[in-house]
Parts: structure tokens; C-alpha cells; sequence
């Protein structure tokens, strides 16, 4: 991990320590991934087997996963697996309810009301990757608050193995939150799928989850395109800023690093702290821990383009970690809570020494479904309401249009709109009020 210190960079060296790892949208990759949508949109079910024979080099008899499969998944998992999953799954489930968007009805003047009103959105599409490793805590993530929101239709896409067949965790998780339907596709093809429609796989209003470059990309295309579909949010590679003063624990430290890093090789970890004893302390230990990483060979990787950050203060760090905007911040100090009012940009928060990275991945009920790449300075992770829509309603009675009527009237002349001033002032003259 390079060190850096932070009070001898100039604005422009600044902005190149904090650099996001390149996110590829080379041209070749977007040629790619417009041929597989626009293969997809030509020949369907087709097209999904030939690409998932291609790329996952799996043959697909059935697309949709069957109730068969269900039930052969269900009796493979191990007890203490699905009893985590429903564990996971209830905790998700009080925070996301708790946290939902809630209908409004206000009178801003006499006779005049206005409400906010939600609607589920009415099919969506999640994806769950399973490349190097299946995640159904990502179906968790998902589901939960699509069934929550009361959306008609959940559909999931995930990609299939080599012997035809989903993740069987996955597919428990899916049954678990309500998806209603699962497909064995995985990659580009999955989204053009999921928006476009096929034969077997439904055209959905939004899509949800995370994934690869070509994931990334082929949400970026249909959510551009007027008759795809809509997206959560951009995404980039996963990345996680610890803030650490002299009283953390490096071995904590080391290893919320790593838990990181090893998502993929273009994962980006940052330790920001005013000890540099912390920083010399924490990069032996991610070294130590590293090496005994199953997956320590793409830390590497992702450490090779990591930073550590010497600050003057953890009021400076704050502000390092501001301008990153992370995906997720880790709070490793003394006083952890007290610098939570100075956070203003983050997916989420981890406060204090017992709080790791990993609790939100699955079980705390947050959701890992998170802005990365910087996007957390305009974005919010996924809840409840990334799965509605909210319609204002207003309806005055003829006080109320007595009262707002002239202030109606005014504006609308001031923007040299006569047919919006005369639906006003036509009313009025019904009511015997003349401007």
C-alpha cells in the first residue's frame, strides 16, 4: 500500500492520491456488450443459451429455474446455513420497514391539500453475481425490500455453473425474501434480458444488484437507452476508508482492509489516520493476514493500488474521507460516535472498534447494495423506496382556490404563460373573485 502524507500535496496531488482504480469502458468492452444486448434483443432464449454456453460454458436445457431445483437446493444446505440466511433475512427485513417511506397528507393552505402517495414499481429485475463466489447475501439485500414495497414481480438472474444448475444458497435466499421467478443467466445478458425481455425471462421497469465490468456496462446501456429499463445506480469496484487514530486495534484495522480487497483485483482500500506508529503497525499486519488469505493472491492486487493516508487530525481525516465519498467508512477511534455528525458523504457507516465492515455485508440489516466509485457524494445505498414510486396529489375545494388562485395567477404571468393564468382566473370568475 503506498503511504502518502497528506499536508505535503498540493490540490492536484490530492486528487490523484484519492484516484479510483480506471473503470473500463474501453471501447472494446462496450462493443462487446452492445453485441450481446443487441443479441439478446434479436433472438432471445437463443441467445441466451449460446452466451451462457460462451461465457459460462454451461448447456441450458431450462432457463428458469424449476420448483424441482428449489426443493433440490433446500435439502443441500446445511442447517446452520439456512437458519442464517432467515436470521439475516428478519433483520433486514425490521430495519427496511422501519425505514420505509410513508404515505403524506398536509393542508398547506385552507382548502388546499396535498399528499404523497407510494406505488410499488411494478416488475423488477434483480442480478446476484456468483463469478468467483455466489453471494446470497446479495439476494437477501434485494429481495427484502422489493417484497417489503409490494412490487407484483421479482425476477432474479444469476448465473449458472457449469453443470447447469444456480448457486443452491442463492436460490434458498431467493425462495426465502419472495422472488418470484429465477433465471440461470448471468452477465451482460442477463441485464439485456431483464430489460429488453425473451421468450422465458420477463421485461422488467428496474434493475437491481451489483457486477462485473460488463454487468456495470450493460446496466449503464439500457438505462440509457429509452426502451430499457432503469438502473439502482452506477456502480464501480467495491472500496471501504478506515478512519484510525493511535488507540485502534491494527490487527481490526488490517483485517477491514483485507475484507475489502478481497472482493477483486479492482477493489480499493484507503486507511486515513494522524498515527503514523497506527499506519506502520496496520501495513505489517494487512501483509501478515494477507498471506493467509484463500483469496490473498487478488488482495494483492487490490492493495497494489491502496492507500495510507498520514493526517494531521481526525478532523482532517474526516475531510479526506468527505472528498472520497466511500462506499463504506470504518470508524476505528476512541470517540467513534463523535464523528459521525461530520460525515457527509458515505454508503455506510461503521462506528467503533466492535463495528466491522462485514456485519453490513450480511446480517446487521443495513444494505450492502451501495454507491461506489464516488457516486455516494449524490447517491443513497438501496431501501424500500429504491422500489417505489412517490405521486403527489393535490386537490383544492373553492376556499382553497380563492387563496392560492392570485399567487397562481401572478406567477404564471410573470413566465408569460396566459393559458396557465386564465385556468386560473377563468375559475375565479366562477366564483365571483376578479383579479
Amino acid at each position: 500500500m503506498k503511504r502518502i502524507i497528506w499536508n505535503t500535496l498540493d490540490e492536484a496531488a490530492r486528487r490523484t492520491a484519492l484516484a479510483r482504480p480506471a473503470q473500463s469502458r474501453a471501447d472494446e468492452l462496450r462493443r462487446g456488450v452492445e453485441q450481446i444486448i443487441a443479441a439478446v434483443r434479436n433472438n432471445g432464449d437463443a441467445a441466451l443459451r449460446e452466451l451462457s454456453k460462451r461465457y459460462d460454458r454451461c448447456t441450458l436445457q431450462a432457463i428458469e429455474v424449476s420448483d424441482a431445483e428449489f426443493t433440490a437446493a433446500d435439502a443441500k444446505l446445511a442447517p446452520e446455513l439456512k437458519a442464517a440466511i432467515r436470521e439475516a433475512a428478519a433483520r433486514i427485513e425490521t430495519f427496511h420497514r422501519a425505514a420505509a417511506p410513508q404515505p403524506v397528507s398536509v393542508n398547506t393552505a385552507t382548502g388546499v391539500n396535498v399528499e404523497r402517495i407510494l406505488r410499488p414499481i411494478n416488475r423488477v429485475g434483480l442480478y446476484v453475481p456468483a463469478g468467483s463466489a455466489p453471494l446470497p447475501s446479495t439476494a437477501l439485500m434485494l429481495g427484502v425490500p422489493a417484497r417489503i414495497a409490494g412490487c407484483r414481480e421479482v425476477v432474479l438472474c444469476s448465473p449458472a455453473r457449469a453443470d447447469g444448475t444456480c448457486d443452491e444458497a442463492v436460490l434458498f435466499a431467493a425462495r426465502e425474501v419472495g422472488v418470484h421467478r429465477v433465471y440461470k443467466v448471468g452477465g451482460a445478458q442477463a441485464i439485456a434480458a431483464m430489460a429488453y425481455g425473451t421468450e422465458s425471462v420477463p421485461r422488467c421497469d428496474k434493475l437491481f444488484g451489483p457486477g462485473n465490468a460488463w454487468v456495470t456496462e450493460a446496466k449503464l446501456q439500457v438505462s440509457a437507452d429509452p426502451q430499457g429499463a432503469a438502473i439502482d445506480m452506477p456502480a464501480g469496484p467495491s472500496e471501504v476508508l478506515v478512519i484510525a487514530d493511535a488507540a485502534a486495534n491494527p490487527v481490526f484495522v488490517a483485517a477491514d482492509l483485507l475484507s475489502q480487497a478481497e472482493h477483486g483485483p479492482d477493489s480499493q482500500v484507503i486507511l486515513v489516520s494522524p498515527s503514523a506508529s497506527l499506519l506502520d503497525k496496520a501495513a505489517a499486519e494487512v501483509a501478515c493476514q494477507c498471506a493467509a488469505l484463500p483469496r490473498g493472491a487478488i488482495a494483492e492486487q487490490a492493495l497494489a493500488q491502496s492507500r495510507l493516508i498520514e493526517v494531521d487530525s481526525l478532523a482532517q481525516a474526516l475531510e479526506v474521507s468527505n472528498l472520497y465519498a466511500p462506499e463504506h467508512l470504518i470508524l476505528q477511534v476512541s470517540a467513534a460516535r463523535d464523528l459521525v455528525d461530520g460525515v457527509e458523504s458515505a454508503g455506510s457507516v461503521f462506528v467503533g472498534a466492535w463495528t466491522p465492515e462485514s456485519v453490513g455485508d450480511y446480517c446487521s440489516g443495513s444494505n450492502h447494495v451501495l454507491p461506489t466509485y464516488g457516486y455516494a457524494r449524490s447517491y443513497s445505498g438501496i431501501s424500500v423506496a429504491s422500489y417505489q414510486k412517490q405521486i403527489t396529489v393535490q386537490e383544492l375545494d373553492p376556499n382553497g382556490l380563492r387563496a392560492i388562485g392570485p399567487c397562481t395567477a401572478t406567477l404564471a404571468a410573470a413566465e408569460q404563460l396566459e393559458a396557465h393564468r386564465r385556468a386560473v382566473t377563468l375559475r375565479l370568475a366562477a366564483l365571483g373573485v376578479r383579479l
